[in-house]
């Protein structure tokens, strides 16, 4: 992709009691998200960038993430939050793209204190593992799950939190073959990209066997990357979908990579801190790197589900994950050799991957010695909850 990268971070955040508990589906109320909402500033200039949607929930940079019941006639009637979306305008830089996120997050968490809540970053449930439409979906509901991959699956992220990474490309212009070839080439690769934000080992109260759950359950059922055309543009078929129409002309031409596991949009905030700041700025400029580069060949329309499997279960002691790591990371470093910024983001990535050290091996570690599962309270027995 040629020309001058724009980028946008969008990163849903679960909920934490005082107690430790996690505030989720069963427990968390629209009442209580729409309040912490309500009192965050609304920037209406921010508007041209962001999407409102149909039930008008989005009307800031942060709003209520969650599941949205309609009753037959198509009108919403109940909403089941899982947590609080924090998103940024458009920038750019990489770097004022992550301030900006590390900034709204703080006052998110700022706001939220005053209602005895607090923001973090997992990537999977670490109690729970499934979520049950109650009561079961109408006629309209399956009607609108039939008629999109994405809406037939979307009950999987009710128990999975982490952040979409957007970029642009202007002067590359919107042909949808060239847009669709990006998404196609970040699906290809999305295995080896993801492990350096793996921070979802723990599941069912206990750890699951591998380091990122998130990933092990969602990706191949859900996309890895989506490019948006502009509305009238054919769309591949594709299940899941690797294109769709923007919703707004601000859309037109963004490459949506979704596949990381939650990373911590505070600096070295529990649970997924990865050891120090700048890993979601970190992996933009991956993401940049390899959609500059000319010679990765891959292409997918579709995420290889067993390989992501394989990724989330092993990470870099697998050697094909490992290769596949080291390859696009140097290829990103060799497209972005020219561009200031990148290099010193790029090389903490290369530092983590000498060191196979993604943030679920130091979670897991932390658990080991004693610890319980990081981010919530140690020895309570959540798994009744």
């Amino acid at each position: 992709m040629r020309g001058t990268a724009r980028y946008g971070i969008e990163h849903e955040l679960a909920l934490l009691r005082p107690d430790g508990a996690l505030a989720d589906f069963t427990s968390l109320t629209h009442a209580e998200v729409a309040r912490i909402v309500g009192e965050l500033p609304d920037l209406p200039g921010d508007q041209a960038d962001l999407r409102i949607g149909d039930a008008g929930i989005r009307r800031k940079r942060w709003y209520a993430e969650g599941y949205e019941r309609i009753d037959d006639d198509g009108e919403l009637v109940a909403f089941e939050p899982k947590g609080i979306e924090v998103r940024t305008v458009v920038h750019d830089s990489v770097a004022d793209t992550e301030a900006a996120l590390t900034a709204d997050a703080r006052l998110l968490a700022e706001v939220a204190a005053r209602y005895d809540l607090r923001p973090v970053a997992f990537g999977h449930h670490p109690f729970r593992s499934e979520y049950r439409l109650d009561p079961p979906p109408n006629a309209r509901e399956r009607a609108l799950m039939a008629a999109s991959p994405e809406e037939r699956t979307a009950h999987l992220h009710m128990v999975t939190w982490g952040p979409d990474l957007n970029l642009s490309f202007p002067e590359a212009g919107s042909d949808p073959a060239v847009l669709a070839d990006a998404a196609a080439k970040l699906t290809y690769y999305s295995p080896y990209l993801v492990p350096w934000s793996f921070s979802s080992p723990f599941r069912d109260g206990r750890p699951w066997g591998g380091l990122s759950a998130r990933t092990s359950r969602r990706t191949g059922a859900r996309p890895a990357a989506l490019a948006y055309l502009e509305p009238g543009a054919a769309l591949l078929p594709s299940d899941p979908s690797l294109v769709r129409h923007a919703g707004i002309p601000g859309e037109i031409g963004r490459i949506e990579f979704k596949a990381f596991d939650a990373v911590a949009a505070v600096p070295e905030e529990e649970p997924a801190d990865g050891g120090g700041p700048g890993l979601l700025g970190a992996l933009l400029s991956l993401l940049t790197g390899v959609l500059r580069d000319t010679t990765l060949t891959g292409r997918r329309r579709t995420p290889d589900a067993a390989l992501h499997r394989t990724s989330a279960l092993h990470g870099w002691s697998d050697p094909a994950i490992r290769a596949g790591s080291l390859a696009t990371l140097s290829a990103a470093a060799a497209a972005l050799k020219d561009e200031p910024g990148h290099r010193e983001r790029l090389e903490l990535l290369s530092e983590r991957l000498r060191r196979r050290q993604t943030p679920a091996d130091r979670m897991l570690a932390r658990y080991r010695e004693g610890g319980g599962i990081p981010g919530v309270a140690a020895g309570r027995d959540h798994a009744a909850l």
